[in-house]
């Protein structure tokens, strides 16, 4: 029997079943042009009856099976050979001041394999992919993603194409390389890269993992989400997540939707979008019909988007359960950064460091007995040039005339 779920899209609502591949919605992708935000993106829905019929026989039902119920694949055997997702949280108030009575808690998703958060995605694309007889899958990336789909693919024996901008960090192309991937740098930006990738996909037929325009991005993202719920005694009132595409945001608000929609919880954490001041687009938009969006401008690669492909779906997201965005500046996330590493000995990439800025911003708003969580996407040792600016290498020591006192 085949696995129960179906698609429907953001902006029009429309259906469609799950017996072919799904990217947007036909009747509202034609609205799409060069320059915009994807209309049509879909979200993927379960048989939540069902599944709360199998929960009300057996309780812990779902974490037995590893939430497969909520997940588009048909079972775990086409997953790829590596410990993708169960991530450490990481609880230590030790950075707070003594007035600060909440919990911070990190969710540290530099444990993936490919040492990012895209790795969730990139496992189920590639498991959705095994199980459909589909060899090759192609992405635009800004570096994460495609060093992602590059591991997982080369585990899975599959062919993964990068399209990336040519100014993305060598440390991921790096990666993209040595798993054995096909690296096609483009002239341009990740916007112009991700084009590029769509009319690729059209022309030869290849898988697409986009971001947004592949709904199963977004389903492989909300794992983090089931993993929260499980590891931490109640819910995070308070939630940060670095924000550019959109996806990632959505991916962790569909998995708590998820969770509502079978009554396991009865609200969704307060979810803060974090933006870096320079490419702020998705928050910039958040109340307006008619978006505008400026080429953006930031340290933080990962997050440093022109056109926030997920705009609507994340935008529909916020406002629905009452989110809210922060802006934080360059300085502000190189501080946070070394806040991080100095002060928990994680070292994450700017776009990373970006959540954590921003909960610093908040931080004066938290009330007595809260728990917070900030989202910690991907290892520093990604992107060592950004943070170049704030270390001051040593002057190697004269052995002659070396003085311990000094140190």
């Amino acid at each position: 029997m085949a696995k129960e779920y179906f698609y429907t899209c953001v902006n029009c609502s429309a259906s469609y079943s799950n017996t072919r591949i799904h990217y947007l919605c036909p009747k509202c992708a034609k609205d799409n042009t060069d320059g915009t935000a994807l209309k049509g993106v879909l979200k993927v829905l379960y048989p939540y009856d069902t599944i709360k019929a199998k929960l009300n026989e057996e309780s812990d039902y779902l974490k037995k099976s590893d939430y497969l119920d909520l997940l588009p694949i048909e079972n775990y055997s086409s997953w790829p050979p590596l410990l993708v997702g169960k991530t450490p949280v990481y609880s230590s108030n030790q950075a707070l001041n003594a007035s600060d009575k909440f919990s911070l808690h990190l969710k540290v998703e530099s444990s993936n394999p490919t040492f990012s958060f895209k790795d969730r995605a990139s496992a189920l694309v590639s498991a959705f992919a095994k199980e459909n007889g589909i060899q090759t899958i192609v992405a635009a990336s800004t570096g994460n993603a495609g060093s992602s789909l590059a591991g997982i693919c080369a585990s899975q024996k599959q062919k993964a194409i990068i399209l990336v901008p040519q100014k993305a960090p060598k440390a991921k192309l790096t990666q993209v390389l040595m798993y054995g991937a096909q690296l096609i740098p483009v002239q341009g930006n990740y916007d112009q890269a991700y084009d590029l990738s769509l009319a690729l996909t059209e022309k030869k037929g290849w898988y697409n993992r986009n971001t947004a325009f592949n709904p199963l991005t977004i389903e492989g993202k909300k794992t983090v989400s089931f993993e929260l719920y499980e590891q931490l005694i109640q819910l995070p009132d308070h939630l940060f997540v670095p924000v550019g595409d959109g996806v990632i945001i959505a991916g962790v608000y569909k998995g708590f939707e998820d969770l509502l929609a079978l009554g396991l919880i009865t609200k969704i954490p307060h979810i803060f979008a974090v933006q870096a001041e320079g490419s702020s687009n998705l928050i910039d938009n958040l109340n307006t019909e008619n978006p505008v969006f400026k080429a953006a401008s930031t340290l933080a690669d990962s997050i440093s988007v022109d056109i926030p492909r997920n705009y609507y779906m994340a935008k529909d997201f916020l406002n629905r359960y009452n989110g809210e965005g922060i802006k934080v500046t360059d300085s502000e996330i190189l501080e946070a950064s070394q806040l991080l590493a100095g002060q928990f000995g994680l070292f994450v990439e700017p776009a990373a460091a970006s959540a954590y800025a921003g909960f610093l911003k908040f931080k004066h708003k938290i009330v007595k007995n809260e728990e917070v969580v900030v989202l910690l996407t991907g290892n520093g040792l990604k992107d060592i040039a950004s943070v170049s600016s704030v270390l001051d290498f040593p002057d190697a020591v004269d052995l002659k005339h070396f003085n311990a006192d000094l140190y």
